[in-house]
């Protein structure tokens, strides 16, 4: 095996596909990619047995075989080499040696019979929406995922295709965020699957600012993602995920809109003084006012008032601080609504004009 490459065009494929590759792994072989030439193309794999990329380059000089070859080290050299280096990687026995210049490396490498991937899965729905749209989606609800909780489930993010909509659903059980768009062909039928946190996070790495298309192929066990010269995929968490439908708070007919920017600005202030552990917040609602305030062990206070269009008389409610502003990060429009029951209930925070995002975070009592 071997191949010729400038440096710019090798760097791109290495850099979206070493990102999978653990640091701690428990098969040497995991510490590597596979790099394998065939049919005039160049190929890289990486994979932790959960995630797996394939990244695809244009080179020259393409001489038959596979290999697996240190990640780290590979990408750390490539990396190093000046601008415009001109790069030869060829296998001499089982050594790979690269060449620029006047640089020489000699790496260690391990048989590609024994770098596992991930078969041909078992097609069930292909849908295809533009790649803004679906990092749109992941980046807006992804925050709201669980880390390492015991409910398995909960640490991914769910993707619910339905007619022509797709929707991503992230929660903690605290808090849950939910975006969707349409999508422009219907569905056979309503598909659910539950990505694990880190297929969520390599895959939000992974997109670009363009206005490409991407394909996702929904398997039993895998969801598999094209997008141009990458192949991303992900093994599923085999898990139910919690009737989300049924969190989102129906009836809450107490009401404050108000402008985004001047609420975060408020809440960021308030929470300088918030409890550390607990970071409680209380909304007092009342007509044409909502008020903010805050307090810690030291007797510390903090008071906010802002304007506000409501639909209250009075109510008085705590939420954590932390997932208030998560939230309102995640928004988009200038103008936002706070739906609320009663001092019991949840939240539902949403965009004012539009409600393809939802979140909903439960209350603190204070």
């Amino acid at each position: 095996m071997q191949f010729s490459i400038q440096r710019e065009v090798l760097l791109k494929p290495l850099q979206q596909v070493v990102g999978v590759v653990e640091r701690r792994q428990t098969l040497p072989v995991l510490a590597n990619l596979l790099v394998k030439v065939q049919d005039n193309k160049l190929s890289f794999t990486g994979t932790d047995l959960e995630v797996e990329m394939v990244a695809t380059a244009l080179a020259e000089e393409l001489v038959d075989g596979e290999i697996t070859i240190p990640a780290r080290k590979l990408f750390d050299i490539v990396r190093a080499l000046p601008d415009g280096a001109r790069i030869q990687l060829k296998l001499n026995g089982d050594r790979i040696a690269l060449n620029a210049g006047r640089s020489r490396f000699t790496l260690a490498t391990l048989p590609a019979t024994e770098f596992p991937t991930i078969d041909e899965i078992e097609l069930v729905e292909q849908v295809s929406l533009p790649e803004q749209a679906l990092r749109d989606l992941m980046e807006r609800t992804a925050f709201a995922m669980a880390n390492q909780d015991v409910r398995y489930y909960l640490n991914g993010m769910l993707l619910d295709l339905q007619e022509h909509t797709l929707r991503c659903v992230s929660t903690d059980g605290h808090r849950l965020a939910l975006k969707e768009t349409e999508l422009e062909s219907k569905v056979s039928g309503r598909r659910q699957i539950i990505i694990p946190r880190k297929g969520v996070n390599e895959l939000i790495g992974l997109f670009e600012n363009g206005d490409g298309e991407v394909q996702l192929d929904f398997g039993r066990n895998h969801l598999r993602v094209r997008r141009g010269d990458v192949v991303f995929t992900s093994k599923l968490i085999d898990g139910r995920f919690p009737d989300y439908e049924g969190v989102i708070p129906l009836g809450a007919d107490k009401q404050a809109t108000l402008d985004r920017e001047i609420l975060r600005g408020a809440l960021q202030r308030a929470a300088i003084l918030s409890n550390e552990k607990y970071r409680g917040v209380k909304l007092e609602l009342s007509p044409g006012r909502l008020r903010i305030v805050a307090h810690n062990p030291e007797q510390e206070e903090a008071v906010e008032e802002l304007e506000a269009e409501t639909t209250v008389s009075d109510l008085t409610v705590g939420f954590n601080v932390g997932y208030l502003l998560d939230a309102l990060a995640a928004l988009q429009s200038d103008r936002v609504r706070l739906n609320l029951r009663d001092a019991q209930s949840s939240c539902l925070l949403q965009e004012a004009e539009k409600d393809q995002a939802r979140h909903v975070i439960m209350p603190l009592r204070l």
